[in-house]
């Protein structure tokens, strides 16, 4: 008879396995924010899949492949929103949802915008409309562009790196205000200036129609750039949704809030790239504004003479 197997020691088997003492249980998961995070990734992933196209009509209202990629991105942005209030409205933030909201913000607000804008831009000044910008183009103005949009990636992520690292609290009154421009910020910047660019080329008269294409697009890699920097900057923005939308507020603040709506219905396209572009320009703008108060009031020379 062959003598039985005797299961090894449990020394041994720490051994054979040592990363299992290792593990944390995982806790229990909220499902309904976990499928709006899952959501703001499918949207960034098809995204992608229309920014890949050649820019074209897809049928669809008359939009572009990119308009359809860029409003993609803007949807994701609204799973982005509202996964975080779900979790807190069904007490089950956690640290895995927040783990799992950066990962799907790279891919909505990190890659989707970086191709988008290498479609764009190599679609007016690419050799081959099928191509995309990339670094073994021979044009210097083509490998810049891919820089530009590679630094952008790689700004994407420090960022949320960075907020996972220093945030201490899941509640809603520890995001009251952002350290560097936030990544939907950021990406609403780039994806806003597409979508106006779409819409004016569409818009434009004919004896302009070539050239507004060409040189217009010539700014997208421009605010690609500012957007990446402003990202890893440590310059303050405020957390729109929970500084002014959140709670009680006086009759002005609601005014405020609402009198721009109007505006947004009816010149959608432009209301959109000026409302990011003041958000992102919002940061170095109250920096250097309480910079120069600071140094007034320091200023012995502003100091008034005593009587």
């Amino acid at each position: 008879m062959n003598p039985t197997t005797e299961p090894p020691p449990q020394h041994a088997r720490r051994r054979l396995f040592p990363l299992r003492g290792f593990r944390r249980p995982l806790p229990a998961i909220g499902v309904m924010p976990t499928i709006m995070t899952l959501g703001n990734l499918v949207c960034g992933f098809a995204a992608i899949h229309y920014a890949s196209k050649p820019v074209a009509s897809t049928g669809f209202q008359g939009w572009s492949t990119l308009t359809v990629a860029a409003t993609l991105v803007f949807v994701g942005m609204f799973f982005d929103a509202i996964d975080g209030f779900v979790a807190r409205l069904t007490r089950t933030a956690s640290e895995f949802g927040a783990q799992l909201d950066s990962m799907a913000d790279m891919v909505t607000f990190g890659v989707a915008p970086a191709i988008m804008m290498l479609r764009l831009v190599s679609h007016y000044f690419g050799s081959d409309d099928t191509a995309i910008f990339s670094p073994d183009a021979q044009s210097t103005y083509a490998k810049a562009t891919w820089g530009i949009a590679g630094l952008y990636i790689c700004c994407t992520a420090l960022r949320l790196a960075r907020f996972n690292a220093e945030t201490v609290s899941l509640e809603a009154e520890g995001h009251r205000y952002f350290r560097g421009l936030p990544s939907p910020g950021a990406a609403g910047l780039v994806v806003s200036l597409i979508i106006l660019h779409q819409h004016l080329v569409a818009q434009s008269v004919d004896g302009l129609h070539g050239a507004l294409e060409r040189f217009s697009s010539l700014a997208i890699p421009a605010g690609v750039l500012v957007a990446g920097l402003l990202m890893v900057s440590r310059i303050g923005y405020p957390h729109f949704v929970n500084r002014y939308l959140r709670g009680r507020r006086d009759f002005a603040t609601v005014a405020r809030i609402v009198l721009p709506i109007p505006f947004l219905v009816w010149y959608l396209q432009e209301s959109l790239a000026v409302a990011f572009v003041v958000y992102a320009l919002s940061g170095p703008v109250m920096q250097t504004w309480a910079a120069m108060r600071r140094t007034s009031s320091s200023d012995p020379r502003g100091a008034r003479s005593p009587s």
